[in-house]
């Protein structure tokens, strides 16, 4: 049960709501339901949540507001808008926030049911592109669950956290180029995306220092190292 992917839905028509948490539930997911903008994003945490399902026309904080404020928290987590408007100018704004899809009501539940596995789909691990656990120290490390596990003390990972400390695994008391991480998980080696990565590296530190043994060493002008001493 634990695995189950969890769904964070905002929308603010109570029938519509109810019976698309139902719907999913019934589907074997994992859902939440809020009626407006600001409840939902006081329920949203990075890693919580695999997909988000927002509303447009909502009270007290637009889905557009919403979805804007749970990208600078996760800029990876997939987004849905769905709307009672067929605007044009809609859709592109939801586009450019990062939607990866938009749906107009009223609209089947099988459809949007396929929608939703489609994006799920490509947004999860490519199946043998990584081991199913890493050993570091006293952790264990599942990048498919996005779980780092120190002696039952559990610890779910975003996105980024995961594919970074992945790499890292994957590179272990070897020199992780800077460029080589910015690219693969950013997608450019720009300063800005570079101080971003600084900050991640800060945090997985935080997760790893339970065992004094493991470091992730900044190597100079190169990269990063995970290393067991």
């Amino acid at each position: 049960m634990e695995n189950k992917i969890k769904l964070l839905i905002v929308e603010d028509d109570q029938n519509l709501g109810q019976i698309l948490k139902e719907y999913l539930q019934l589907k074997g997911y994992k859902a939440d339901l809020y009626r407006d903008g600001e409840s939902g994003l006081q329920a949203f945490s990075p890693g919580l949540y695999d997909l988000c399902i927002l509303d447009i026309m909502m009270p007290k904080r637009d889905g557009f507001s919403l979805a804007q404020e749970i990208r600078n928290q996760d800029k990876n987590i997939p987004l849905v808008f769905l709307t009672a408007k067929s605007m044009k100018e809609d859709a592109i704004k939801g586009l450019t926030i990062g939607a990866d899809d938009y749906v107009t009501k009223p609209f089947s539940m099988e459809e949007l049911l396929l929608r939703l596995k489609a994006i799920l789909r490509r947004s999860a691990p490519i199946a043998g592109e990584q081991p199913a656990e890493f050993n570091i120290g006293d952790y264990k490390f599942d990048p498919t669950r996005r779980i780092l596990d120190f002696k039952g003390d559990t610890t779910k990972l975003t996105t980024k956290e995961n594919d970074l400390l992945t790499l890292l695994c994957k590179h272990q008391n070897k020199v992780l180029s800077r460029k080589i991480a910015l690219n693969s998980i950013w997608g450019d080696d720009s300063y800005f995306n570079a101080r971003s990565m600084d900050v991640y590296i800060t945090k997985l530190r935080k997760y790893l220092k339970k065992d004094e043994s493991l470091q992730i060493l900044t190597v100079h002008g190169e990269g990063f190292k995970l290393i067991n001493l």
